[in-house]
C-alpha cells in the first residue's frame, strides 16, 4: 500500500506529427513549469493571506497603543476636545471638588475642571463627554451621598470642645478638693 502512495503517475497527452526526444523534453518542461507556477501562485496567495493578517494585527496593536496614549480621568479641555467627543458641562459651587476625583476615577470618567472666579463664591464647571451623561449622574449621586455623610460626621464645633474641656477641669478641681479635705481630716 505504501508503494502505491509513494509512486506518482503523470499522464501527459501530446498531439504531434512526429514524436522525438526534443518534443517530449520540451513538453515535459512546459508541463513542469506550469506546475511550478501554480505552486508559486498558491504560495503567493498563502503569503498574501498571512501578510494581510499580520497587517491587520499590526493595525490592531497600533489602535490599542493609541488608545493607551489617550489620557484618562482628569485632563485639560483641549485633551477632551482632541478625543473627538461632544462635551457637556455641569456647574458646581462646592469648594471641596478635589474629593470628586476619587469618585470619577472609580466610574472611569474623563473630565475637566474649569474654575470661574468672577462669581463669589467661585463656580466650578465640570466638562465631560456627552456619551458619559448617565455615568456622570451616577457618579454625582455617589459624590453627593459621600458629601452628606461627611457633613453628618463632622467634628463638633470648637465652642463645644471648649465647653467640654472646661467641664472636665471643673470636675477635676472638685476631686482634688475632696481628696485634700479627706487627707487633711485624717492627719
Amino acid at each position: 500500500m505504501q508503494d502505491e502512495v509513494n509512486e506518482k503517475i503523470i499522464a501527459l497527452c501530446i498531439q504531434t506529427t512526429r514524436m522525438s526526444t526534443g518534443v517530449l523534453k520540451a513538453s515535459m518542461r512546459k508541463f513542469l513549469d506550469g506546475m511550478s507556477r501554480q505552486k508559486q501562485k498558491r504560495v503567493q496567495v498563502k503569503q498574501a493571506v498571512k501578510t494581510g493578517k499580520a497587517q491587520e494585527k499590526g493595525r490592531e496593536k497600533e489602535r490599542k497603543r493609541q488608545e493607551m496614549k489617550k489620557p484618562h480621568g482628569k485632563q485639560t479641555i483641549k485633551q477632551l476636545i482632541a478625543q473627538g467627543a461632544q462635551l457637556t458641562n455641569i456647574q458646581i459651587t462646592d469648594q471641596n471638588i478635589k474629593s470628586f476625583d476619587r469618585v470619577a476615577r472609580k466610574y472611569g470618567i474623563d473630565y475637566s475642571l474649569k474654575k470661574d472666579s468672577h462669581v463669589k463664591p467661585p463656580l466650578y464647571l465640570v466638562f465631560f463627554k456627552s456619551k458619559d451623561v448617565d455615568v456622570m449622574t451616577a457618579a454625582f449621586k455617589e459624590y453627593a451621598g459621600i458629601e452628606l455623610d461627611q457633613s453628618k460626621k463632622k467634628k463638633p464645633s470648637v465652642r463645644k470642645k471648649l465647653q467640654k474641656t472646661q467641664e472636665r477641669k471643673a470636675k477635676h478641681r472638685q476631686r482634688v478638693k475632696t481628696k485634700q479635705k479627706v487627707r487633711g481630716q485624717e492627719r
